[in-house]
């Protein structure tokens, strides 16, 4: 039998749940305390914050690596030294950079949204309520990705280059167009940029469609073989003139290498800053009046919709939907 004085020792160790705690643990359906969660590492916080932007990143470099290194293999390998035949021709161009946009897009579509365009990008931004805040970080993601692309490619393809341009050192238009972007002579600069802003306008206008709810749009997964089937039509119609950047990060990114990679000022000087005004301003403005013709007309929830209350997509629910380009 405990002494009353050892009863009072043991029953001051003993920790009897408040009416409040027994309660939230039966409505919890436990009646033992909750385990506090584990503590997030340093890297997981990191990662959290630059995970969207690092498939942006992931994206374009993987769009780009296909595209300029189809570039590669069909255009020098009509150099006798650097392999006995041609691999490929226009259609093989085509090809290659709708492969490398589908792929993208499965790689980035569930993270970020696969906007893999900073002029879709944009156009989110002014028309789908994605989050203005985000739109620096995803461009710089996705121009950095079109470098990094390019960079690769071009590491694997420097002995070609050098054999195609007849040595080392030597850098000409003539092999800086399987990275960037340049148009035909006979091309006018209005022409140029028409075929620019007409392309993106095209392919912006069929993501919109391809993620309306209230349109015949293909299940999310799939939605890259939109874009997939979208740009081979496009780079088959409108490819010829222009190159068909329809994107600034696939056209910028690239020529930022080049310019690390020794081909001189002609990349920027090229028609009175082609760069700029084509490949740039041109798809940005493309994408912006797609996205006013598809709300003025087609959209029923958009800004010139018909119902009284508008609600835009959380960025969430663009990532789900697989917003791509």
């Amino acid at each position: 039998m405990q002494s009353p004085s050892s009863f009072f020792t043991l029953s001051k160790t003993v920790s009897v749940a408040s009416p409040t705690t027994l309660a939230e643990n039966a409505a919890s359906g436990s009646y033992f305390p909750p385990v506090s969660a584990k503590p997030r590492s340093t890297w997981s916080v990191i990662r959290k914050i630059i995970r969207e932007p690092m498939a942006e990143f992931a994206g374009v470099a993987i769009f780009v690596m296909f595209g300029t290194a189809v570039d590669c293999q069909v255009v020098l390998s009509t150099n006798k030294g650097v392999a006995s035949s041609p691999k490929g021709d226009f259609l093989s161009v085509s090809f290659g950079w709708a492969i490398g946009l589908a792929m993208g897009a499965w790689v980035s579509g569930g993270i970020s949204g696969g906007h893999l365009n900073p002029a879709v990008t944009l156009a989110m931004a002014s028309w789908r309520g994605f989050p203005w805040r985000k739109v620096p970080a995803y461009i710089f993601a996705q121009v950095a990705g079109g470098v990094f692309g390019a960079a690769v490619v071009y590491g694997n393809y420097v002995g070609a280059i050098d054999i195609f341009e007849g040595g080392h050192g030597i850098r000409t238009r003539a092999t800086g167009g399987l990275f960037a972007t340049y148009a035909l002579d006979y091309m006018s600069n209005i022409s140029c940029f028409f075929v620019e802003f007409l392309g993106t306008a095209l392919l912006a206008f069929m993501v919109f469609a391809a993620t309306d709810k209230k349109n015949n749009g293909p299940p999310s997964g799939l939605l890259p073989l939109t874009l997939f089937l979208t740009l081979l039509g496009l780079g088959l119609g409108f490819g010829m003139q222009t190159s068909f950047a329809f994107n600034p990060a696939r056209d910028f990114g690239p020529r930022l290498l080049l310019t690390f990679a020794g081909y001189g000022k002609q990349l920027y000087s090229y028609r009175s800053q082609y760069w700029l005004w084509c490949p740039i301003i041109g798809p940005f403005v493309g994408a912006q009046i797609a996205a006013v013709f598809y709300d003025l007309f087609l959209n029923e929830n958009g800004r010139f919709g018909e119902d009284e209350e508008i609600e835009y997509p959380s960025p969430k629910a663009i990532s789900s939907n697989d917003s791509q380009v």
